[in-house]
């Protein structure tokens, strides 16, 4: 454990994997592959050291918090369902898609069998046309991106225990919103909201006439972090693999990548990198990991060497 001045504890890979506490892993090999993301490789190890203990807390704190909501709900004399909702941020290519989708798996499989539904803030996005429209296109994923009075909305539908809370769809493949597609999220016990931005708050949006936030309504936040050289090294990396799948299918917003030279592919991807990514990432996103409940650092290969768990 750590310096006593800060608001974290700290374990090392094999402390935290100790607080598995022999929970049963209730994944198979086969169902991993279907989780991970295109740059990772996600490993038995991995989950049963990492993510087994961390659902194994969630569990405790989903556990106490549906205890709280049932005192409340018997002095005001009506009952409630409010689900929980725990947020995952962190940087583009960090794996923050992975990290929600096992946790999800994860959390539906303990004896409770609660119901657990997966949103990314992608989809609030406004449309390609209107961050044309604004001169913004090159600032997608920035704050000012997001229809964030379409997103707190949706977050305190959610959290108000209204059942079938609509979101917008947004694909990676078209590189924007999919028109007159949504999701429904049906009265879940838990939602995992996954994205860039779910820890941002005043600072980030200074423009917003509203002074609520998506981190208002999080009950457990995690930060996925990495140093800023293995988050460029894995951006590019992930570049490359779109360009060999996803960006040659015809439909993809990006085709035109799939029949560049290599070299010329990393020479657009370090400065898609350095010049949107990274400058969000410093400016918008790194500042926000001090407020999150739990840091996952990860090394090389996307292994996370150490925990921070607030104290």
């Amino acid at each position: 454990m750590n310096n006593h001045l800060s608001p974290y504890m700290q374990f090392s890979r094999k402390e935290w994997a100790s607080l598995r506490n022999a929970e049963p892993m209730t994944l198979t090999p086969g169902e991993l592959v279907s989780l991970q993301g295109i740059n990772e490789d996600l490993s038995m190890d991995e989950v049963s050291e990492i993510y087994l203990p961390l659902s194994r807390l969630l569990n405790f704190y989903i556990s106490n918090s549906f205890s709280r909501q049932a005192v409340l709900s018997k002095f005001l004399g009506k009952s409630q369902k409010i689900p929980y909702i725990i947020g995952i941020a962190g940087s583009v290519a960090v794996g923050k898609s992975t990290t929600a989708r096992v946790l999800q798996a994860l959390l539906t499989r303990w004896p409770e069998h609660r119901k657990v539904a997966l949103v990314t803030t992608d989809g609030f996005l406004y449309p390609n046309k209107c961050l044309e429209e604004r001169g913004i296109m090159n600032k997608k994923g920035f704050p000012q991106s997001y229809n964030l009075k379409k997103l707190i909305n949706f977050v305190a539908d959610i959290k108000s225990g209204q059942a079938e809370v609509k979101a917008p769809v947004y694909s990676h493949l078209v590189y924007d919103i999919v028109e007159n597609e949504e999701i429904v999220i049906d009265s879940p016990d838990i939602l995992i909201l996954e994205g860039l931005n779910v820890l941002q708050g005043a600072v980030n949006y200074t423009q917003a006439h509203n002074r609520v936030f998506v981190s208002d309504y999080v009950d457990f936040s995690i930060y996925v972090d990495a140093d800023l050289s293995l988050l460029h090294q894995w951006y590019v990396n992930r570049f490359l693999k779109f360009r060999a799948g996803a960006f040659s299918d015809p439909n993809s917003y990006f085709k035109h990548y799939s029949k560049l030279p290599e070299q010329e592919a990393i020479n657009i991807a370090n400065r898609l990198w350095r010049d949107i990514n990274e400058l969000n990432l410093v400016e918008n996103i790194l500042p926000t990991r001090e407020r999150a409940s739990l840091i996952l650092t990860k090394g090389e290969d996307h292994k996370v060497d150490y925990v921070q768990l607030r104290k």
